[in-house]
């Protein structure tokens, strides 16, 4: 199960990514993360704007919803969305 953690903006997604994919895609829960691929590079914050990008358009939300709050070089990473709580998040991502 998906280890959302309230937060007072939002709700935190904490998030596994695997860079330099054949194409951008949700994958599933591992391990309580949402694991993504996402085709950007790991170089310059690229696949990071991309996991942004990526969860955002998931969830439905606008870009500047979605911001990373930690993680910024690791393939865990905590993002920050803004306007949902937790419960809204899980019943979205259904798993």
């Amino acid at each position: 199960m998906l280890q959302i953690e309230p937060h007072p903006e939002g709700a935190i997604v904490p998030v596994r990514v695997s860079a330099g994919a054949s194409r951008d895609r949700v994958m599933g829960e591992h391990g309580g993360a949402l694991k993504v691929s996402v085709a950007a590079a790991p170089e310059r914050g690229k696949a990071n704007k991309a996991v942004c990008e990526l969860v955002a358009k998931t969830l439905g939300v606008s870009r500047s919803q979605v911001r990373l709050v930690s993680g910024e070089t690791s393939r865990d990473k905590k993002l920050l969305v803004a306007g949902l709580t937790r419960e809204t998040v899980r019943s979205l991502l259904n798993f």
